[in-house]
């Protein structure tokens, strides 16, 4: 079983639904509990949503009003003709792409049906309840609650996870260490996949920022993930350790310690690996073919970190307020 817990969608749902019922009764509405059944299907994760969500809703229960109007007045108040209007009316909502609205909508209908007389006071009863069901809701996901210091946390959190990652490539091109066990992979593809969708929350809740800093820069990350991923069978399956290994040792030992989010200094790095490869192509030539397949992979892996750093190259960078991260370095890679 899930932890017990009430998020905010839960608070304002019940809140929202407690607020609408008692509106629409007190106005003395008929049917004033579908008040807040209109009010719990307008009520979001993000203010896009929300927004989205009223606008499909009152459409449908507009469209579902006037064919009501013309099937129960003109044919007559029978199931048979409910069900053949329902038979027109889904292949429109689908037509329109807001076949979500089509339980909202149906409650509307339904009242229709019920009372059996489409009249004037009926119309404005129904028009009053989806201002007060959709308008309740919609006011309540105006508020959405800070996300900032979650993307903080998973930000920081997959810093440290490529910082151990390139510790540990660093060590098996240094004495050929074998004893990771590459947790740290897995669980940069699960924060990845977390941040992320956290990320594109944060931006459908700013109805007018068009851009994102936290989501570019997990994309960015994920870009990055798939070469580490790529490059990784290069260094673990060198047949030797040779000596141009040691100079990509250094070059990740100094990269992994500066990865972080405030600045962009990729370009720097871009330049630390060219030095690399001058010095790379100093070094003697293989006189096996084992330190010839080592060297050739030890240079696709130079070469996959440029690719690595190019990514980020033109990210402006991310200068949160982390008062518990500890890194003090203002690289960034």
């Amino acid at each position: 079983m899930k932890r017990f817990s009430i998020g905010y969608r839960t608070l304002k749902t019940a809140i929202g639904a407690t607020i609408s019922i008692g509106l629409a009764e007190y106005f003395g509405l008929d049917f004033f509990t579908s008040a807040g059944i209109l009010t719990i299907l307008s009520i979001q994760t993000t203010k896009k949503q929300s927004l989205h969500e009223v606008y499909t809703r009152l459409l449908a229960s507009i469209i579902g009003m006037i064919m009501a109007f013309l099937f129960f007045e003109g044919v007559g108040y029978h199931p048979i003709v409910l069900g053949c209007m329902i038979l027109l009316y889904l292949p429109i909502l689908v037509m329109l792409n807001i076949i979500p609205a089509f339980v909202s909508s149906v409650v509307i209908i339904l009242h229709i049906f019920h009372t059996g007389d489409f009249t004037i006071a009926l119309l404005k009863n129904e028009l009053s309840l989806m201002l007060i069901g959709f308008g309740t809701g919609l006011a309540l996901n105006i508020y959405m609650p800070d996300i900032k210091h979650r993307l903080e946390q998973y930000l920081i959190r997959i810093e440290e996870l490529y910082t151990a990652i390139f510790v540990e490539i660093e060590k098996y091109l240094r004495n050929g260490d074998t004893s990771w066990d590459g947790k740290e992979l897995l669980e940069a593809v699960e924060v990845l996949n977390q941040a992320k969708s956290l990320a594109f929350q944060d931006v459908e809740n700013h109805l007018t920022r068009r851009e994102n800093l936290y989501y570019m820069y997990f994309d960015i990350r994920e870009q990055q993930f798939e070469i580490i991923e790529r490059v990784l069978p290069k260094i673990t399956d060198l047949p030797v350790i040779v000596e141009q290994a040691e100079l990509v040792a250094d070059f990740l030992a100094d990269m992994s310690q500066n990865i972080n989010s405030a600045g962009n200094t990729a370009n720097k790095y871009r330049e630390k690996l060219e030095v690399v490869k001058a010095e790379f192509a100093k070094l003697p030539l293989p006189t096996t073919h084992e330190n010839f397949l080592a060297m050739a992979s030890l240079y696709q892996f130079i070469e996959e970190m440029d690719l690595y750093l190019a990514i980020k190259k033109d990210f402006k960078g991310i200068s949160p307020s982390r008062k518990h991260f500890k890194k003090k370095s203002n690289d960034e890679n």
